[in-house]
């Protein structure tokens, strides 16, 4: 099978789909790798790093997509790409399915698959593959690049013999992915960083990033499926835009983040806060793609409103095309080694991960994916597990009884009307009792260490039970040796164990 890798039609993409590092994951599985000319070059990816890493190159576009059997792109194909996609070809790149019906219809006629990597399912088995998070990753470091070109000063506070530098404050609206990243390299900069997001979930990553975590107090969680924070209710958003407001004329740069799938973005900074912002402060709205959270946000487009800078930029993971690049192709290989090598290729739609990404099946249109209907079956085995405790705790008179038995057995056997065996043996049936509640009351984890202190005591037993044993009562005696060597070589055996799996083969 042959796997292509056209330039971007469009004329501000910089990315391109796969770096020369991918070249070798792909042939493995069997692909003979075809790249067109130029396609890597606003990248830093020259063609003759393509040729080295064992990729061919094509001059000619329309030659590329006739003989390509999986197209690998970043963008959507144009009107002139459809027309010369191969027929019945699998092609993966980000779709929008919800605002490019006509190119889905246009699709469908080829006959081919159209797999969407911004429908990857937001799982824990599709985090390598989840795309969206890696161009988040990288449009959050770049909106503080932006934010710090256009701002004034530094971010880190300095005193000099030239004067004071007051640190800059910055507040990240949104702790997703792209908050996330802003946060850490904002920090990194030496800015005092505030943050805000309606999930108090990710109240702890923003904290281990240096960040200050803003809170309203409201009780509401804004944790929606998927990974995305849901709409709120009337009274939080009246909330949150009080706190905005109050935030918007203390700090000096604002990145908003909110975007919610299907939706418009969010109006999150009026004008009047924008009108209340120090003069020279900036906006970094992220969201610009979806409508902005800015009332005065232009998608593409950076201004200055009442002295205030807003950049509403849709292309920062372009802005670093060799690094946005390098992890959209990594992406694209586990993906692909998710439908299998060429002579094993197949559409599994049985996987959740290639049922979700899968817009277009053989022509016809597969979107959006029927929803995972959760099972209510798991109740029952929690039920059961809870009841095992109890049913525990009502068997720990079992031991007891086997003592007692026991008690018994070498009371007939070895009392002769000595008082000196009936002081052996209250010592014996303490210490089985005292050894039964320490161990068994002792956290599992805490077992093989434990060990170590058995071992020991069970020396002193060893030694005590050969001084008596001697005497004229070795039941007893002999009964504390055997069962003290058996705890020794026990002990001994499970340690050796323990250590054996810190040695290095």
């Amino acid at each position: 099978m042959k796997l292509v890798v056209p330039k971007e039609s469009i004329s501000s993409e910089k990315r391109v789909a796969i770096s020369p590092e991918n070249i070798s994951a792909f042939e493995t599985l069997g692909y003979e790798v075809w790249i067109e000319s130029g396609a890597g070059d606003l990248a830093n990816f020259p063609d003759n790093l393509y040729v080295q890493s064992g990729a061919r190159i094509s001059n000619e576009k329309s030659e590329l997509w006739a003989k390509g059997d999986l197209v690998l792109k970043i963008n959507p194909p144009s009107n002139e790409e459809v027309g010369l996609i191969k027929e019945g070809a699998t092609l993966i790149s980000f779709a929008y399915p919800a605002r490019n019906e006509e190119l889905l219809q246009s699709l469908g006629e080829r006959k081919i698959n159209w797999m969407a990597m911004d429908c990857v399912p937001r799982i824990s088995r599709a985090q390598s593959m989840d795309a969206l998070s890696s161009m988040a990753n990288v449009a959050g470091y770049r909106a503080v690049v932006e934010a710090s070109h256009e701002f004034g000063r530094f971010f880190t506070g300095q005193i000099t013999a030239a004067g004071k530098v007051p640190p800059a404050k910055i507040l990240v609206i949104g702790a997703g992915v792209a908050g996330l990243a802003a946060i850490g390299a904002a920090r990194n900069m030496g800015a005092i960083v505030r943050a805000f997001d309606t999930r108090p979930a990710v109240q702890e990553e923003v904290k281990s990033l240096g960040g200050d975590f803003l809170m309203l107090d409201f009780e509401e969680d804004g944790a929606g499926s998927g990974g995305y924070a849901k709409v709120m209710s009337k009274e939080f958003i009246e909330a949150e835009m009080k706190l905005f407001a109050e935030q918007a004329e203390e700090v000096d740069i604002i990145i908003t983040t909110a975007m919610i799938p299907g939706k418009k973005s969010p109006i999150l900074i009026t004008e009047e806060m924008v009108r209340s912002m120090k003069p020279g402060s900036v906006i970094v709205d992220l969201a610009a793609e979806g409508g902005g959270n800015c009332e005065l946000t232009e998608a593409g487009r950076s201004k200055v409103e009442h002295g205030v800078t807003i950049l509403g930029y849709t292309d920062l993971p372009s802005r670093l095309p060799a690094q946005s690049s390098r992890l959209y192709g990594n992406n694209l290989v586990k993906l692909v080694n998710l439908l299998g090598k060429t002579d094993q290729f197949a559409i599994n739609q049985e996987d959740e991960i290639i049922r979700g990404a899968l817009v277009l099946d053989h022509g016809q249109i597969s979107w959006p994916p029927p929803k995972v209907e959760v099972s209510v079956q798991p109740v029952k085995p929690i039920e059961e597990s809870v009841k095992e405790p109890v049913e525990e705790k009502k068997s720990i008179f079992s031991p007891g009884l086997m003592l007692g038995g026991l008690c018994i057995l070498l009371l007939a056997m070895g009392w002769q009307g000595e008082n000196e065996f009936l002081d052996q043996l209250t010592v014996f049936v303490l210490s089985c009792f005292v050894g039964y509640m320490v161990v068994w009351n002792v956290t599992p984890s805490l077992h093989t260490p434990l060990m170590s202190v058995t071992n020991a005591i069970s020396g002193i037993i060893v030694i005590g039970g050969m001084l008596f044993v001697s005497g004229s009562n070795p039941w007893i005696a002999g009964m504390a040796i055997f069962l003290a060597t058996i705890n020794i070589a026990g002990g001994f055996l499970v340690t050796h164990r323990m250590l054996k799996m810190f040695r290095k083969e």
